[in-house]
């Protein structure tokens, strides 16, 4: 049940797929007074939610989610954590008011890139009378700052592989495809597409294995924001995972977009990133050389 408080107010939702961004949107929510309510998505959140209000619903399944929203008061929502799988046209659930874009949405996941699908979502709940807001401004403490965050920074080569990687995260991302590029000696090895960050880097580490990919040279990870990306959904993110796949792969670092790119557990990946000898860095786009000079 909602407070008397936040009814008032307007409740947060959380929309929670995997990962750990949805636990830490959650918290801080909480630690700034919000009593949010958590909306799990069926088969992607891997979470618990013991403790908080929740429901769980369908990926796709507007209809339930305006339900929810209307019944707890849910003025803001947040879209938090990773979605692996697109709903099938058959488990679209529209609501009354958005069933006459029924077709241009089933057109929209069929075909369209993440960012172009998560800006119809947005769209779907504000169209409801929702505002949704972004992860960072509920967690700001989770952005990247510019500049080396641990006790490592890039060497000249690392930086010459930082900018060669970053224009070729920048193209992907103009196309929709994905946020991440591997850059080893000024070459572009990897191009990050659906199967995510620690797919790619995995696929990095078989490429070296397999001595298609210099064992000389470490080589760089860059993950950027979209230049036309809504920065209310999906930002770029690195966490313990990230560290451990850029050890496995080799790889001396990875740099990500200052203000637009989410560090989960900061203080952990800063740990173990100098423990591995990796060094992570904030890019600034309006910068020179992306701050780096």
């Amino acid at each position: 049940m909602a407070l008397a408080g936040d009814m008032a107010k307007g409740r947060l939702a959380i929309i929670a797929g995997s990962g750990l961004l949805p636990s830490h949107v959650a918290t801080a929510a909480r630690q700034a007074g919000e009593n949010p309510f958590i909306v799990a998505l069926k088969d992607e959140a891997d979470r618990s939610w013991e403790g908080f209000d929740h429901a769980v619903i369908g990926v796709g399944d507007f209809a339930a989610l305006n339900r929810i929203f209307a019944s707890n008061g849910i003025d803001r929502v947040v879209m938090s954590g990773a979605v692996r799988r697109r709903p099938e046209w058959r488990e679209v659930r529209p609501t009354l008011k958005t069933l006459v874009k029924l077709p241009s949405t089933i057109r929209t996941l069929l075909a369209g890139g993440d960012d172009t699908v998560l800006r119809m979502v947005i769209t779907l709940i504000e169209e409801n009378g929702r505002r949704v807001v972004g992860a960072h401004e509920i967690a700001p403490d989770l952005l990247a700052s510019v500049g080396p965050l641990g006790a490592l920074q890039p060497s000249a080569d690392d930086t010459k592989d930082i900018i060669r990687a970053a224009e070729a995260a920048d193209a992907l991302g103009r196309l929709d495809v994905g946020q991440g590029s591997v850059s080893v000696g000024g070459r572009i090895v990897a191009l990050e597409g659906v199967e995510g960050t620690d797919s790619m880097l995995e696929r990095v580490a078989n490429l070296r294995s397999a001595g298609r990919i210099s064992a000389r040279r470490r080589g760089v990870l860059v993950k950027l924001c979209k230049p036309q990306q809504d920065i209310r959904a999906d930002l770029p993110s690195i966490g313990i995972s990230t560290i451990e796949n850029l050890r496995q792969a080799g790889l001396a670092g990875v740099a990500v977009e200052a203000g637009r790119s989410l560090i989960l557990e900061r203080d952990a990946v800063i740990k173990a990133a100098d423990e591995a000898g990796i060094f992570v860095c904030g890019l600034d786009r309006g910068l020179r050389s992306w701050g780096l000079a």
